[in-house]
């Protein structure tokens, strides 16, 4: 998948997240630091039913464009669900697991994209 691809895909995924009434999604451009990931899309939800929720319309919506997730890690109940589509990767956190963890913080020199 080539960056525009990639982009087109995270900004879709976005869309979806708010759809879902996903909360503070932010998407960040990691091309230039990682080598995992081109996009990191973090976003809250506000129960563990929610992060479910979000997790499956992740797939629904991105399933048909690229096949099937590649990984998906963690558990609603814990509060941080990872869904990994390869050139973009999703976390969905509770609102206390995403302050605690402050991906946004980790990654602040990633420019992000509206």
């Amino acid at each position: 998948m080539n960056k525009i691809e990639s982009l087109a895909l995270a900004q879709l995924a976005r869309k979806a997240l708010l759809d879902k009434k996903g909360v503070n999604p932010i998407l960040l451009d990691v091309r230039e630091l990682s080598s995992v990931t081109d996009y990191y899309l973090i976003a809250t939800g506000n129960s563990a039913p929610h992060l479910k929720a979000l997790g499956e319309e992740m797939n629904h919506v991105l399933g048909p464009l690229v096949g099937e997730r590649k990984r998906r890690a963690g558990n609603p109940d814990s509060g941080w669900l990872v869904v990994d589509y390869l050139s973009v990767v999703v976390h969905l956190f509770l609102p206390h697991t995403r302050e605690y963890y402050a991906l946004e913080e980790l990654w602040s020199d990633a420019p992000r994209i509206n």
